[in-house]
């Protein structure tokens, strides 16, 4: 039989109590492979769980510690693929990290769920043995990181939550299509193999502070001014429009930039993207354009990159977000 890892990290889908008033991650990654009795027919399994957290509380460090074991899977020749359970609040933000980290090859799969295991009509079981039916699917290799919830399928990079409370919650971003859907345990994958680039080298150790700016009417710079003074190396602004800097904050930015603080441009707007020079002079001022990530993805991206700036052989940051900007 094929081999199969599932590396548990917590969420609603390991959650016990009632829909209302439930505790996410309490549940163990054997627990929830025993609920799915068709699991044990798809394959052999290797099952870890390096920590059980609700996802609002994943940090940074979080994703190199599950990137180092989904690493050593991917190393293991008696793997055949790795499958994630993870809560949906950071979801897309540590799906991302893990595109960014690891190389493509063997699938990986994360999913998660909306209801705790503990609810009635709980949406994790279904979403689990899809994810694993992914994961064992050929045309998965090479895609890189993969999310599978609701029956579809969705690039880790595309990936938004798009409700608070809704089983269809994970959908991939507006204006993208899924890149499959899954039918029963019939696996329905687009073809051709999207171009990939390398993973970000990151050292081991503490990640770079990165902090995100919510702009709104009359919001004032002071915050800037109190990031750079707090330690952080970087500043993604979640503005209006497309990424429209207020001219209130415009001196702040440059004396943050003096200092050597890494500015971002996003947006706070579902679709669009921000894209370099449009009507903002980035290339002037230094600071960057998000593309089509979300405020959350690059701070992720900002993040790692600031991290691998340390390796030997540096990535250019304008280089690392113009990939996103096609």
């Amino acid at each position: 039989m094929p081999r199969l890892a599932l590396i548990a990290t917590g969420g609603t889908i390991a959650g016990s109590g009632a829909q209302e008033n439930y505790i996410a991650g309490v549940l163990g990654a054997d627990v929830l492979l025993g609920a799915v009795t068709e699991l044990r027919r798809l394959a052999d399994w290797h099952v870890e769980q390096p920590f059980a957290l609700d996802s609002r509380d994943m940090e940074p460090a979080h994703w190199l510690l599950l990137a180092a074991r989904v690493q050593a899977m991917l190393d293991d020749p008696a793997i055949d693929g790795i499958v994630i359970t993870h809560g949906t609040d950071t979801l897309e933000e540590s799906a991302f990290a893990l595109d960014l980290l690891l190389p493509a090859g063997k699938p990986v799969v994360l999913t998660a769920a909306m209801r705790p295991a503990t609810s009635l009509s709980s949406d994790g079981p279904l979403n689990l043995l899809q994810a694993a039916c992914v994961a064992l699917h050929p045309a998965a290799r090479e895609r890189g990181v993969l999310v599978v919830a609701n029956g579809l399928i969705i690039a880790a990079q595309q990936l938004r939550k798009t409700s608070t409370h809704a089983v269809e919650a994970l959908q991939p971003q507006a204006g993208a299509a899924p890149l499959g859907q899954v039918i029963g345990e019939i696996v329905q994958l687009s073809p051709g193999q999207p171009p990939r680039s390398a993973p970000l080298q990151v050292q081991p150790g503490e990640l770079p502070r990165v902090d995100i700016l919510y702009a709104h009417a009359g919001a004032t710079p002071d915050l800037i001014a109190a990031c750079v003074a707090a330690g952080a190396r970087g500043l993604v602004l979640a503005l209006s429009g497309h990424g429209s800097i207020p001219q209130s904050w415009r001196p702040a930015l440059a004396q943050a930039r003096a200092s050597g603080l890494q500015v971002v441009r996003a947006t706070r707007i579902s679709a669009g993207g921000v894209w370099p020079n449009c009507n903002e002079d980035d290339t002037a001022n230094g600071w960057l354009a998000a593309g089509r990530l979300s405020p959350q993805q690059a701070r992720v991206l900002l993040i790692l990159a600031l991290a691998g700036q340390a390796h030997p052989d540096p990535q250019p940051l304008s280089g690392l977000f113009a990939r996103y900007h096609a």
